[in-house]
């Protein structure tokens, strides 16, 4: 499986919705997808599953707005 499918994947795993593997634009933050709780899930999944360790520190909400930016971010530090 792709790195795309697999942050897709664990997204939607975390959103609780498919929406963010239908709509890889929609603003995940704004529309209440992900909250700050589910922010820190993500990160310790994409840690977990892809071994690739995003500190919150290094957190930008604006960089993880939508899936796309995710997918382009964490396709980067692959």
């Amino acid at each position: 499986m792709d790195i795309k499918n697999q942050i897709l994947n664990i997204l939607a795993d975390i959103a609780g919705d498919s929406i963010v593997k239908d709509n890889l634009d929609i603003a995940i933050f704004e529309e209440g997808i992900i909250d700050s709780f589910k922010t820190i899930e993500l990160l310790l999944a994409i840690e977990n599953q892809l071994g690739i360790d995003v500190s919150i520190t290094d957190f930008d909400r604006e960089a993880w707005a939508t899936p796309n930016k995710i997918i382009a971010l964490l396709s980067a530090k692959q």
